[in-house]
């Protein structure tokens, strides 16, 4: 039974991942980080980090790939978003009137 549930975990892990990837899509077709919290998806980032290296050190292969799946996705997430904001906001700084 042990087994079974470690492996729905690691699944469920890795549907996690999946989770993230339509606002990555999102963000990436609008060219725009309107209306995607930065302090969400980054605190969700420093969550999966933290779990992969608790999964590291309790040699626990589903927390390290499920969370690092996970990271990888959120992590596109939170990196499109500041590469959006950072471009919003160089703009309105070099046309402050429009």
């Amino acid at each position: 039974m042990r087994e079974i549930v470690t492996y729905v975990f690691g699944l469920a892990l890795l549907g996690n991942a999946c989770l993230f990837v339509p606002q990555a899509l999102a963000i990436w077709r609008k060219k725009s980080d309107e209306g995607v919290s930065l302090v969400t998806f980054g605190g969700f980032c420093i969550l999966q980090v933290i779990g992969v290296v608790h999964g590291f050190y309790e040699h626990d292969n589903s927390l390290i790939v499920g969370l690092g799946a996970s990271f990888l996705t959120c992590g596109t997430v939170t990196l499109l978003t500041i590469v959006y904001r950072l471009r919003r906001l160089r703009a309105v700084a070099s046309n402050p009137l429009a």
